[in-house]
């Protein structure tokens, strides 16, 4: 009986003692090294806890208090950690609300604008102004251009010899055409059944207009010019003066243009159809579109007293300036401050937009340069902005703060005539 216990037994021994050689034998490499990792982490927490050991013997305390100070100082350190973080993420939320900030502020003053230099610039940069001035309910409008012929660039002296005539036949002329061939004056209104009609996406609204032009008084250099287009239709009144004439005219398209607006608009399929024998085609939907362009005066101040029309001042802010009429929507400026060439530019909605041409010291220097008010010689530096009309001490104050402009011109020159003296002198 005890040979068969012990027989089974043996086996049994024999067994345990195969099945663990074989395990061993076939053990994966991943076991091998998980418990190598688990062997050497439970001899760095041993040393750790002989650290706080010799530590405590140190420092005359139990082992439990060092284990909680060092816990403690656990703790704090990951709340810095967090409070560190929080603190990036502030700043950054930070730094993008700024740059946010920077880009809203630059779309509504109007950083963003730069000066047209040239005639097609000009036209361009008017006409969009223009036009927005006019879906915000702007009807009556003046335009104040910079006056080029085409082909000539912003910074050539330009001299008007032949006085006003010359200024429209050379220029005023030809950019107000030109403008009104552009112009796509429309302000729909979202509850109108018609609007649809004057859309962008509309045929009628890339139609291009008819545009006329008569002269109001020659010798005044004078003209109206009309741009008649399928849904809308302006007229401009170009170099106007304060002769009482103008003043009465401007009333009387003023209260033209009031009428027609009190009119019922014409339904769309007599725009689109273009059936030219009804009556209503002729009539625009949208109401006519006033420009003054390059008028003869700055405010009402510029009626003095006049013996012969002693109430034109009078009538003049009546059928004017009252009420906010005739509000400048494209203004392009050139002045003179400080004997330095200046640019101030208002596109509406935004602020006026102030420049300076600057000294280019390395066309000085280069044979290509030539005498004249600014080209290879300048280039156009941006100074500021103001809400308002910008004066001459607006500008001074600003040239000031600029590298380019602190010393005078005639100091700059008398500078660059020293230099190339002495550059001459040197062997």
């Amino acid at each position: 009986m005890v040979v068969a216990w012990t027989i089974p037994t043996t086996i049994t021994t024999l067994s345990r003692r195969t099945s663990s050689t074989s395990s061993r034998r076939w053990a994966s490499p991943s076991s091998s090294s998980s418990s190598s990792q688990q062997e050497e982490a439970q001899r760095l927490l041993e040393r750790a806890r002989a650290m706080r050991a010799e530590i405590a013997t140190l420092e005359g305390k139990t082992i439990d208090e060092v284990e909680a100070e060092a816990l403690e100082k656990k703790k704090r350190e990951q709340e810095l950690k967090q409070l560190d973080q929080k603190q990036r993420q502030k700043q950054q939320q930070q730094a993008s609300d700024s740059k946010s900030s920077s880009t809203t502020t630059m779309t509504t003053n109007g950083s963003f604008l730069t000066v047209p230099e040239t005639f097609d610039d000009q036209v361009t940069q008017a006409k969009a102004a223009i036009e927005r001035a006019y879906r915000d309910g702007i009807t009556t409008q003046t335009v104040r251009f910079a006056l080029l012929s085409e082909g000539e660039s912003l910074n050539e002296d330009r001299q008007w010899p032949g006085g006003a005539q010359q200024m429209y036949r050379s220029a005023a002329g030809p950019l107000t055409r030109e403008l009104l061939h552009q112009l796509r004056p429309r302000r729909v209104d979202p509850n109108d059944d018609h609007h649809h009609a004057f859309s962008s996406s509309s045929s009628s609204y890339h139609q291009p207009p008819v545009v006329q032009s008569k002269d109001v008084w020659d010798f005044d250099g004078s003209a109206l010019i009309t741009a008649e287009g399928k849904g809308y239709n302006v007229q401009a009144l170009v170099l106007p003066n304060t002769d009482v004439k103008y003043v009465k005219d401007i009333g009387e398209m003023r209260r033209r243009q009031e009428a027609k607006q009190s009119q019922p608009p014409p339904p769309p399929q007599s725009i689109e159809s273009g059936n030219t024998n009804d009556s209503t085609q002729a009539r625009p939907q949208q109401p006519d579109l006033l420009l003054l362009v390059n008028p003869f005066w700055r405010n009402v101040e510029s009626w003095g007293f006049n013996l012969l029309a002693p109430n034109a001042k009078k009538l003049a802010q009546q059928e004017i300036f009252d009420n906010g009429m005739f509000q400048e929507t494209y203004v392009l400026l050139q002045k003179s401050v400080r004997g330095e060439d200046c640019i101030a530019l208002k596109a509406y909605p935004y602020d006026w937009q102030l420049f300076a041409y600057a000294d280019n010291e390395d066309a000085y220097s280069s044979s290509l340069y030539y005498y004249g008010n600014g080209g290879a010689s300048s280039y156009l530096v941006r100074l500021g902005s103001t809400p308002n009309e910008p004066t001459a001490a607006d500008f001074a104050q600003l040239l000031e703060q600029r590298s380019e402009f602190q010393m005078s011109k005639n100091m700059r020159q008398m500078q660059r005539m020293l230099n190339k003296n002495n550059n001459n002198k040197d062997p």
